[in-house]
């Protein structure tokens, strides 16, 4: 991933009689397109034997290669129904239209302008906007191959489709952005996505803690063991973070999303962030806004753009 912290995706290849089953494909760039190539080259195969990608969710670091692996394979594509709906095609016109909703929530928000007028760090319907999706998945469907039985766990919140997919003859979960062994996944608001993201994301981490599995295979960082434990770190840590909003919102009230973004901690100083992940941080300050409104210990008044008071005010 050129210019990314994330560095890489891990895409992972699942050896079938007549060739390959992809888990996600990686992002669209010439780097990333030759890397994947090699990849499969190192397992014995051609990238034309990919028959299948499996696409955990619609992120263009996921499902950016696509049109060049149908291109070059005639690959089917799985995906979650709730994703697969982003693929709709848009024209100029209503693509202009999501730009501008999604500029006046940053600005209600309370977002500087250099963070409204920011490139789009996730843009979900250009870079795929004409291809479509083969099979379309549900939670708790089966896709099975020769030799592998993939369970789909349905676990919305980094996106509204997300999906993982367990093996359980293999002790294996593919678990794509959701859980991550060193760090916490982006959980944003994003209008007209879902109105509830983060309180999703939870009850995603709690179904996924459940599951008995050997080891995990995530989409950035390293496979690891422990799947359980660590969804409940991530469970502890979002735990601690509603607290640490909570307490902004009690000691500076009717302030905006953007100034608690400001005055809570992130991995790095938030001035010293570019805009594009400014605009990630404050969307996720939103989506634990809406966390703690649903729970009864902060509330919106009215205003423009949007401010916040505790549960005593």
């Amino acid at each position: 991933m050129p210019r990314n912290p994330l560095r890489y995706t891990l895409v992972y290849a699942l050896v079938i009689p007549d060739g390959l089953v992809l888990v996600d494909t990686g992002l669209d760039d010439v780097e990333s397109w030759d890397a994947l190539v090699a990849g499969v080259r190192a397992t014995g195969h051609d990238i034309t034997d990919v028959k299948t990608a499996v696409i955990t969710h619609l992120h263009p670091d996921h499902f950016g290669l696509v049109p060049r692996l149908r291109k070059a394979s005639g690959a089917s594509i799985v995906m979650h129904a709730a994703d697969a709906h982003r693929l709709r095609y848009l024209d100029e016109t209503e693509y202009a239209v999501t730009e501008r909703i999604d500029a006046e929530q940053l600005r209600w928000l309370g977002s500087p302008e250099t963070v409204v007028t920011a490139a789009r760090s996730a843009d979900l319907v250009r870079f795929a906007r004409t291809e479509t999706v083969d099979v379309v998945v549900g939670d708790g469907d089966r896709i099975e191959f020769p030799g592998w039985d993939l369970e789909v766990v349905w676990t919305p919140g980094h996106t509204p489709g997300h999906i993982c997919l367990v093996e359980h003859g293999r002790s294996l979960v593919f678990t794509g952005d959701h859980v991550l062994p060193r760090v916490s996944p982006n959980i944003s608001s994003i209008p007209g996505y879902l109105s509830n993201p983060l309180g999703q994301y939870l009850e995603s981490l709690d179904r996924i803690a459940n599951v008995s599995a050997g080891e995990a295979l995530p989409a950035h960082d390293y496979r690891f063991r422990g799947l359980p434990e660590r969804a409940r770190e991530l469970i502890e840590h979002h735990r601690l973070r509603l607290n640490e909003i909570e307490k902004a919102v009690s000691e500076s009230p009717r302030s905006n999303a953007w100034e608690i973004t400001e005055r809570i901690s992130w991995s790095r100083p938030i001035e010293a962030m570019p805009d594009r992940l400014r605009r990630l941080a404050v969307r996720e300050t939103q989506a634990h806004l809406i966390v703690l409104a649903d729970q009864g210990r902060a509330h919106r008044a009215e205003s423009e753009p949007a401010r916040w008071v505790d549960r005593s005010s």
